[in-house]
């Protein structure tokens, strides 16, 4: 059985706005450690040029730990949907008191709201963070809410330069849509690398003074992505600007290792959020056009996990937020100046 049925079959669902004495959640994290147990299954059918073949089984939905945040203040940014959203909400589980950041101001209050629903804790702001006052009222606002800020998910990015509600129409946005360098739009190059390169900078900057004022630490992961490694075609500015992710990683873990604040990065391969739907979106549209393509854009895109999976799924948000989770956690203290990418492990500068 597929751990994710073993839990509904458990009767565990989460979202469901139902609140958890200790004893329940005890019990609730043993059931969900027990499914954890089965690292893998058998395709089915077999594949018959690989005998005993196997997919490597998933992190349930609602899997989390109960109070390894308890009490840490923790700022989540893009945390509408996806990634983010499923952060923060299990960051909430876990103990934290978080404030959510998004340019999505409807859903991203509508985001908070089921999470405050569940008697957990987290205040949402509206706010684009490739502004630097944003970046500075992100973290004014955890301080006057919860008192200080312990931690930070810098998650906040996008692949093109519409809004990211804005429906796609590739014909009449090219100029700001994914392309390859010679045909790449200055809109396009400008709005992902103000968003995913320097909005990290200012989040960094004002999260990491905070911290440095506290004198207590603290931890930041920085979301990347597995072309901020090894680089995929067709989306200069977004490759571009996951290396200057990796970079700003490297160099805050540096200078600030000796306060107690670490500071790591994940490098994501293909996770099923609503901005990776976007993206098949635009490639379908694109293709559509006439676009001419080499073949070989996306080769480099997939992960190991991809490649063994029978249906070739890529990483669920779940998964990946169990990374960064871990990343920003105590679990982790002897990790800094490191990334995670879903196609080996971790690689620590």
């Amino acid at each position: 059985m597929i751990r994710r049925d073993l839990l509904k079959s458990l009767g565990i669902a989460a979202a469901g706005g139902v609140t958890l004495t200790q004893a329940e959640a005890q019990e609730l994290n043993e059931a969900i450690d027990l499914a954890l147990q089965d690292w893998a299954y058998p395709w089915d059918p077999q594949d018959p040029d690989v005998p005993g073949r196997m997919n490597i089984a998933r992190v349930p939905d609602d899997y989390h730990m109960p109070g390894r945040f308890a009490g840490k203040n923790v700022i989540v940014t893009g945390s509408a949907r996806g990634m983010g959203a499923d952060a923060a909400r299990r960051l909430a589980r876990e103990g934290a008191n978080v404030v959510g950041v998004d340019i999505l101001g409807d859903l991203g209050e509508e985001t908070a709201e089921s999470i405050r629903s569940e008697g957990l804790n987290m205040v949402f702001m509206q706010g684009d963070i490739s502004q630097n006052s944003v970046c500075e009222e992100m973290v004014r606002l955890c301080v006057s809410e919860y008192g200080g800020l312990d931690a930070a998910i810098n998650n906040a990015g996008v692949m093109d330069a519409l809004h990211p509600d804005e429906p796609i129409d590739y014909e009449n946005q090219k100029n700001r849509l994914m392309a390859k360098i010679h045909e790449a739009g200055d809109e396009y190059w400008h709005r992902v690398m103000e968003v995913n390169a320097t909005g990290m900078f200012y989040a960094l900057r004002h999260e990491l003074r905070q911290m440095m004022e506290q004198g207590n630490g603290g931890s930041i992961v920085n979301v990347a992505s597995v072309t901020g490694i090894r680089g995929f075609g067709g989306t200069a500015p977004y490759t571009a600007s996951k290396h200057a992710v990796q970079a700003l990683t490297k160099n805050a873990a540096i200078d600030y290792a000796p306060y107690g604040i670490r500071v790591n990065s994940t490098g994501m391969g293909t996770t099923l959020t609503p901005m990776y739907e976007r993206a098949v979106e635009i490639i379908t549209q694109r293709r559509a056009s006439g676009y001419s393509d080499s073949g070989i854009s996306l080769y480099k895109s997939r992960s190991l996990l991809e490649y063994s999976d029978q249906a070739n799924r890529g990483s669920t948000s779940a998964e990946q937020v169990a990374v960064m989770l871990f990343l920003l956690s105590p679990e982790a203290s002897n990790i800094t100046g490191a990334t995670y990418n879903t196609d080996g492990g971790f690689t620590i500068y």
